[in-house]
């Protein structure tokens, strides 16, 4: 029976990896075929050999790189339009990197052109091969059944978010906590999969070795602690296993090369967006006289208060008397230019100053105003663990998150970043961002919010009335 469960999660695996292989090794070859017919040998008298070889598989290694780091290579977890997307990214910077690799080579500008047809020509390749694998895997892979272990009643709320991705989960059956360990390990034999959601370290533990025991699937929920661990290094002085958490956020090697690449990357996107933000100023100024910038107070690191930029997309005084509202989308406080700019997102784009500033940096746990800071550290002491790195323009919970995540799973997202930190992962999360920022809008908002409220206490009166948990459950 183990056996057969862990050959299902291999043999998935497996055929991620060649499918990934074989999409990159067609990619190579359109690659070597337009370097072969297109570029002058004059140009490249020294890779006219083996060469040539060397400069295709450097290739296939950015393809496989880049594509896996856009999350391109997720058949079957991401929709066709997401992996598409990805996949497209990924390929884009792949081919701006060659090509300048190649007028480096030639030591001059070369006719850009066959690099222009080659990106057309993957994007053509990528979008067959996302449609063909990913609905290979939709027919393949079946949902698992699965079952959810919870301990407070919020913690059923996770069935509503696993609901809108039946396709990959499917969660029949729901037991209480309160139920018992023995109760609880005699109902999961009769389902494929494991979810252990907010319930007590001790009977998690059991459960989780139970399940870890029999080779069952098992999802797990973390808890805060759980998410710091992750962090932990590993000490081997001696012969009982130990972990070092330091808990004092980035190292100084990783905040200067954090810091350097903020500089760099904000100098960049300065100079490459300042006609844009020239013509949003002055539609803002043209339409209501107002200011072009509104200015808000949020905390950073360290606990560190500054003033974050953003294009103002709201009339004037939309916040007088510091009441602060959330804006729908049919506001009527926000202007005419004010819709536009939220919808591209261009409204952020003043934050770059505040990137090359220091105030913040680039990927980060987003910057809270101060009065949400001292509310949320008020419910949750632990809000607090985000402040020790700086505030960002992008990050996981920006990446993962939607309008309406709580703030509990905002800090736990954040802290996986904190904890798992490295420069390569900042460079993961930004191409992440451009993948989300060109997708459909993923984020739910307030509405969706109050959509899942009425599903979550008409999933608990059901509870209730089948006798699947007690009013106490909560406590």
């Amino acid at each position: 029976m183990i056996k057969k469960k862990l050959l299902k999660g291999d043999t998935k695996n497996t055929l991620r990896f060649i499918e990934s292989a074989l999409e990159v090794i067609i990619l190579s070859v359109v690659y070597f075929a337009i370097w072969k017919l297109c570029y002058s040998v004059n140009s490249f008298p020294a890779y006219l050999g083996n060469g040539k070889l060397l400069l295709t598989a450097v290739y296939a290694v950015l393809c496989w790189l880049f594509i896996k780091n856009s999350d391109g290579f997720r058949f079957g977890n991401l929709k066709i339009s997401e992996l598409g997307i990805a996949q497209w990214i990924g390929l884009a910077i792949v081919n701006v990197i060659t090509y300048f690799q190649l007028c480096l080579i030639a030591n001059k500008m070369i006719n850009p052109l066959p690099m222009i047809g080659l990106m057309l020509a993957d994007m053509l390749i990528a979008t067959l091969f996302v449609f063909c694998y990913n609905n290979l895997h939709r027919r393949l892979y079946a949902p698992h059944n699965m079952i959810m272990i919870f301990g407070r009643e919020t913690a059923v709320g996770m069935k509503i978010k696993m609901d809108k991705l039946k396709e990959k989960y499917q969660v029949t059956k729901l037991i209480s906590a309160d139920e018992g360990l023995d109760a609880i390990c005699e109902k999961i034999k009769d389902f494929e999969s494991v979810i252990i959601n907010d319930v007590e370290a001790e009977l998690r533990n059991d459960i989780l070795k139970y399940c870890y025991e029999n080779g069952i699937r098992t999802y797990v929920i973390p808890k805060i602690t759980d998410i710091i661990m992750r962090g932990a290094s590993p000490v081997t002085a001696f012969d009982t296993p130990m972990l070092l958490v330091n808990g004092t956020g980035l190292n100084v090697g990783q905040r200067f090369l954090k810091r350097a690449m903020d500089i760099a990357i904000s100098l960049i996107g300065l100079i490459v967006a300042s006609p844009i933000m020239l013509v949003v100023a002055l539609a803002i100024k043209l339409e209501d006289k107002g200011p072009v910038f509104y200015k808000q107070k949020r905390v950073t690191l360290n606990g560190d208060v500054f003033e974050i930029l953003k294009f103002r997309s709201m009339i004037v005084n939309a916040e007088k008397d510091g009441l602060s509202i959330p804006a729908t989308g049919k506001d009527p406080r926000i202007t005419k230019v004010g819709n536009i700019i939220r919808a591209t997102r261009i409204d952020e784009l003043p934050q770059i100053i505040n990137i090359l500033k220091g105030d913040m940096s680039i990927v980060g746990p987003r910057p809270e105003r101060v009065e949400h800071v001292e509310k949320y550290s008020e419910e949750i002491p632990e809000f607090a663990y985000r402040l020790k790195v700086k505030g960002g323009l992008t990050g996981y919970a920006q990446i993962y998150g939607k309008y309406n995540t709580s703030a509990y799973d905002k800090l736990r997202l954040d802290l996986m970043y904190i904890e798992n930190y490295s420069i390569f992962l900042d460079i993961k999360l930004i191409i992440l961002t451009v993948r989300i920022m060109l997708s459909k809008e993923s984020t739910e908002g307030f509405d969706v919010a109050e959509a899942n409220e009425r599903k979550l206490h008409s999933l608990l009166n059901e509870l209730h009335e089948k006798g699947s948990i007690t009013e106490d459950t909560e406590e």
